[in-house]
């Protein structure tokens, strides 16, 4: 798979200002737009998700735990109240934020992040009212059989039919010997997995696996290794994901029910220790689905959207996909079926890791730009939210 990196002109730190109101930009060239990058957030710790409310208010999660509100263009001082505590250690802490479908009728919001299990922790799904700046009635909607320290997923979406899709890593489970019987390949827990939930954590009763002895039912896909974007497409429905693999190897992946993506037996990195050793024994199996397109080396892929917007019309229907290692944001220029990657293009070049991204309702692009080092020359680059703006 030939891969075309666009560099852009210009790269160099993001000027972040010390507030939103006096807040630069600093101009990149791409192909067919260029942009400028714009400060809507700073001075934020570690942001992971966004989101918008009907009424305009902008959400975001920070990894410590806690939730954010932009509103007319201005981070309010006070974090939201009412978000339970979180278990934040290592890759641990607070992860997606999504509002309902109907969230002006019901005012629901969910948060999936890691919470203390006994001695270990898992990925958990909750949900709250959100009136008056703060959450109330929050339960906990989900809690999945996997437990650990890392390889969280905890990536949220809403279908087009209202159903919740959430990702949920392999937990660092080691991938040497018999491959084939690796837990992201065992229906018997939530490792390496992609699971579909009723808007209250119930389990939809056309799920793939329902009634199937040794399989739990919440299970849509698996053989999955770390997912850490998750995305519907808001025209086909079709559900995309990207993830990491080992020292190289992220995918990107089309999501269909009971699909085996084929970790650890599909990869392309190699061992974390190791130099050339691939994981692999076999690049897939019968029945096993191959990637739409992977990443070699890695980019560690983060949020995932497709834009449709009005803003960057030569970029319409491109998946994005942030990347924190490679501390850009891909663009994947689809073929009209979305069975191929015509080219990809390196937008928004070494101004941090870039934990997500997400098209607002003004059809400009968003990303959370999260423990940025200023592409690996030793600049600090302050935490923030920023937006790609045409530049003409």
């Amino acid at each position: 798979m030939i891969r075309y990196l666009l560099k852009l002109s210009g790269v160099g730190l993001l000027a972040i200002a010390a507030s939103v109101a006096t807040a630069q930009s600093t101009n990149y060239s791409a192909s067919h737009h260029d942009y400028n990058v714009v400060t809507v957030a700073d001075g934020l710790l570690q942001p992971w998700s966004m989101a918008w409310l009907p009424g305009g208010d902008m959400l975001i999660t920070e990894k410590p735990g806690r939730l954010r509100i932009v509103r007319d263009g201005q981070l309010l001082p006070e974090a939201v109240q009412g978000v339970p505590e979180v278990f934040y250690n290592g890759q641990g802490g607070l992860f997606d934020v999504v509002p309902h479908p109907n969230f002006s009728e019901n005012r629901w919001i969910y948060l999936s992040l890691a919470k203390e299990r006994g001695e270990s922790s898992n990925t958990t799904v909750v949900r709250g009212r959100f009136e008056n700046d703060r959450l109330s009635n929050v339960v906990e909607i989900f809690s999945p059989q996997a437990i650990g320290f890392g390889h969280y997923g905890g990536k949220l979406v809403f279908d087009n039919d209202g159903y919740l899709f959430l990702s949920l890593g392999d937990r660092q489970a080691p991938s040497r010997g018999d491959l084939t019987a690796h837990p992201a390949q065992d229906l018997s827990n939530h490792q390496g997995v992609i699971v579909r939930l009723n808007d209250d954590g119930s389990i939809p009763s056309d799920n793939p696996f329902v009634g199937q002895d040794g399989a739990l039912p919440e299970i849509w896909s698996y053989g999955h290794r770390s997912p850490q974007g998750l995305a519907i497409h808001p025209e086909t429905g079709d559900l995309w994901e990207s993830e990491h693999g080992p020292q190289g190897g992220d995918e990107l992946n089309r999501i269909e029910a009971g699909n085996n993506y084929g970790w650890p037996v599909i990869g392309r990195g190699v061992n974390y220790g190791s130099i050339g050793s691939p994981i692999h024994q076999a690049i897939g199996q019968d029945g096993m689905i191959q990637p739409t397109h992977f990443w070699v080396p890695s980019i560690a892929t983060s949020g995932l959207m497709i834009y449709t917007g009005d803003k960057f019309p030569a970029w319409y229907g491109s998946i994005l996909s942030g990347g924190l290692i490679g501390e850009q944001l891909a663009r994947l220029h689809m073929s009209d079926d979305y069975r191929s990657v015509i080219f990809e293009e390196t937008l928004a070049y070494g101004m941090g890791r870039i934990r997500d991204v997400r098209q607002g309702p003004d059809g400009y692009i968003y990303l959370a730009v999260s423990d940025g080092n200023g592409g690996g020359r030793g600049d600090f680059v302050p935490t923030a939210v920023v937006r790609l703006e045409p530049a003409n």
